[in-house]
């Protein structure tokens, strides 16, 4: 098997977590890395051993060598930056959403029909959960009969503070919305996968909790402390906090709500799938955990463990049952 050469482009917070995920894979080297901050670009590539850093990703499309190139750009770039690839004829790998708006993804996914050698992928990450996917095929299985409901959240607290500010509060680099499209997405993401039905009908309330920020003079990092002695103050005008009641093409119908203003909460992202003989319960901050519910025996809380999983799910994980997902980090 060919081992598949790749480029970053963008190497913020969720770029580092795509240069430490390549590192891991056998069969893949990651060569270049680009960033619009070059001096940005040259430290990351420095920090880990990058044998090239481009100051542009025109530079790095030219690069015959590069086989796959992952998308860490802000929501802004991601239309401009996707079609370059594309049309280049690399691979992609695009941070989520895939862009700003619907007509965005549309004009990418036309884009890929005229280009079918072209492998396409978005870092819904979530649904790759050794757990998560033991989920779905318990459904897939009929392990908890029809799947009827499905509820749960996502929230956080790193924009709590009217001086917490970051890329994705401007509607003109995030899009028109936010916390939906930057949490919620996932969330929707990882239920469709599970119960295999697709979101065909919503009704949301959105809020802006926080209607005026003070956004710093000078560049914050995503999930940084913001000690900007500096500031200006600027409208806010994508939500804070959404709601959203949805049916699914299976018949499940559900709501979630998600929130960045949620003190206390980090990544607290959870969902139930209720069926017609059990239900499924999963909470990525305690990752290595499922519970299952009855109605006529007792609720079990199952713990990940390769020898017991679903065939399908087992080939997604490796370590042994009491070393959690990220053990192997601590080496």
């Amino acid at each position: 098997m060919k081992k598949l050469k790749v480029g970053v482009i963008g190497t913020g917070y969720i770029g580092i977590s795509h240069i430490e995920t390549i590192r891991r894979i056998s069969f893949a080297e990651l060569v270049a890395v680009t960033d619009v901050n070059y001096d940005l670009a040259k430290r990351r590539a420095n920090e880990y051993y990058i044998p090239k850093c481009y100051n542009s990703l025109k530079d790095m499309l030219e690069d015959d060598e590069i086989d796959v190139i992952h998308n860490c750009t802000p929501n802004n770039l991601h239309l401009e930056v996707n079609e370059k690839i594309i049309k280049a004829g690399k691979h992609i790998f695009s941070e989520k959403p895939l862009a700003r708006t619907s007509e965005e993804s549309e004009k990418l996914l036309k884009l890929l029909e005229e280009n079918k050698n072209v492998i396409h992928g978005m870092n819904y990450n979530y649904r790759m959960n050794p757990l998560v996917q033991e989920m779905k095929y318990k459904v897939k299985n009929g392990e908890i009969g029809k799947p009827i409901l499905a509820h749960g959240s996502y929230l956080q607290d790193w924009l709590l503070f009217d001086t917490d500010y970051n890329w994705r509060i401007d509607p003109e680099v995030c899009g028109p919305s936010r916390c939906i499209a930057d949490i919620g997405t996932h969330w929707m993401d990882a239920v469709q996968v599970v119960t295999g039905g697709n979101i065909v009908e919503v009704v949301a309330d959105l809020a802006i909790i926080i209607p005026a920020r003070k956004k710093p003079k000078s560049q914050v990092e995503t999930f940084s402390i913001v000690n900007a002695s500096e500031y200006e103050e600027v409208e806010v005008k994508t939500e804070d906090y959404g709601a959203v009641i949805f049916k699914m093409d299976n018949g499940v119908r559900g709501i979630f709500c998600v929130s960045e203003v949620s003190a206390g909460r980090k990544c607290y992202f959870n969902f139930e799938i209720d069926g017609t003989k059990a239900s499924l319960y999963w909470n990525q901050e305690i990752a290595d955990q499922m519970w299952m519910g009855f109605k006529d025996r007792d609720n079990k809380l199952v713990m990940r463990n390769p020898i017991l999983m679903t065939p399908e799910a087992k080939e997604y994980t490796y370590l042994a049952a009491g070393h959690p997902e990220g053990w192997n980090d601590a080496m």
